[in-house]
């Protein structure tokens, strides 16, 4: 099986990033033919400037490499290396109903949340279509909530093949393994549109620093705590054993204990479980010669495949006949 995904250079990312999507994505690895790319065409919908894009998406190379991406068996590259992908886009976008659009709500969030109505904004389910589709993908991890993408794309794949005959694989989404939301430090959902994050790599004082200072409501020491209102408890989730999260469930639950016991643990797990992968950052940081010639033969790799698929919706469509 292909699977397909993307990450957008938006920023240094976090251990929401990891426990969320880039930690499912590494394990399909072993199982499936991994295409993973850098969503850099989508993220100028959030009008970054020209350095962070460049910075950011090597960032994001070299953080998917320490993590354990094997660049030999999972092609990774950067979206605007092949720029195939915009032709098709097109395409497909003369095929794809206003209406199918208007119902995206992801539009009307990102809008809510203060970015620019732009045409690329409201079109980018198009775009994110042609990424899927371009590269025959037969699936895409996504979040349960995350369902209606993978619908959109096939919708425009079967209204093209309906229309210009068999081009297009129809994707199936892949649902990632269920995991609990992420808290940040304010205790909502970590985001880099929050500011409540702690990046995978950021350096372990700051690590600690931010976890001393994770929200907490102000039950006294002596009295019992509800762990599942706890975001100190919801990290421990990520991170501990079951056997000692159970113990740390029963000290929450008896009193006693006050929650900076409990951060203190946090800190020490979160830099032992990382520490492995910040030795393999600190290497690549030395090494972009290596990072960069790992983009570019990814991108040569997508392009083989992506190439092949243009040029059949080209004559399906009647172009360059």
């Amino acid at each position: 099986m292909r699977v397909l995904s993307g990450i957008q250079p938006s920023g240094r990312l976090h251990i929401g990033n990891y426990f969320g999507a880039m930690r499912q994505h590494l394990k399909l690895q072993a199982e499936h033919e991994c295409f993973y790319f850098i969503a850099d065409y989508h993220a100028l919908t959030s009008n970054p400037s020209p350095s962070e894009v460049a910075r950011y998406s090597l960032d994001v190379t070299m953080d998917y490499l320490a993590l354990g991406l094997d660049a030999e068996k999972t092609v990774f590259w950067r979206q605007s290396d092949t720029p195939e992908v915009t032709e098709l886009t097109w395409l497909l976008s003369c095929v794809t109903p206003m209406g199918l659009l208007q119902r995206c709500v992801s539009f009307k969030d990102k809008v809510a949340q203060g970015l620019s109505p732009s045409h690329g904004l409201f079109a980018y389910p198009v775009l994110q279509a042609a990424d899927i589709l371009i590269y025959q993908s037969n699936l895409v991890p996504v979040g349960a909530d995350q369902k209606q993408h993978i619908e959109v794309t096939r919708d425009i794949a079967v209204r093209f093949n309906n229309t210009f005959g068999e081009v297009f694989t129809i994707p199936e989404e892949h649902i990632i393994e269920s995991v609990a939301i992420v808290p940040g430090t304010d205790g909502r959902k970590m985001s880099k549109s929050y500011g409540n994050t702690i990046e995978i790599f950021e350096p372990e004082n700051s690590v600690k620093k931010k976890i001393m200072k994770i929200v907490t409501d102000s039950t006294p020491v002596e009295d019992p705590k509800d762990p599942d209102k706890c975001s100190v408890f919801a990290l421990l989730k990520l991170l501990t054993s079951p056997e000692e999260l159970a113990e740390w469930e029963n000290r929450y639950r008896s009193g006693g204990m006050g929650y900076g016991e409990a951060k203190k643990r946090l800190a020490e797990l979160m830099i032992e479980f990382f520490a492995p992968f910040r030795q393999k950052r600190a290497e690549l940081e030395n090494n972009m010669d290596h990072v960069k010639q790992v983009l570019a033969d990814g991108a040569e790799r997508a392009r083989a495949v992506a190439t092949k698929t243009l040029v059949q919706a080209r004559e399906a469509v009647g172009l360059g006949g």
